[in-house]
């Protein structure tokens, strides 16, 4: 019992987690695109900062991996 009452919490841990760097990662993409309609940089310009922003590339990689170790935990 405990087992699957711990197997529930990773899961909703698991969740929020996502959530939380999902949302992160659409406010920052939202202020790259932003700063640069501000600056009327062309668009190929932003999607190329937006595509090799080290952040968001963690913040991609981070849910990656989320989601990776969300998959086993859902056959409960």
């Amino acid at each position: 019992m405990k087992y699957i009452f711990n197997k529930v919490l990773d899961q909703q841990d698991l969740k929020l987690s996502k959530k939380l760097i999902s949302s992160y990662k659409k406010r920052l993409e939202k202020e790259i695109l932003d700063r640069s309609m501000k600056l009327r940089m062309p668009q190929i310009k932003f999607e190329e900062i937006i595509n090799n922003n080290n952040e968001l590339i963690n913040l991609k990689k981070a849910l990656k991996d989320l989601e990776t170790e969300s998959d086993p935990h859902s056959k409960v």
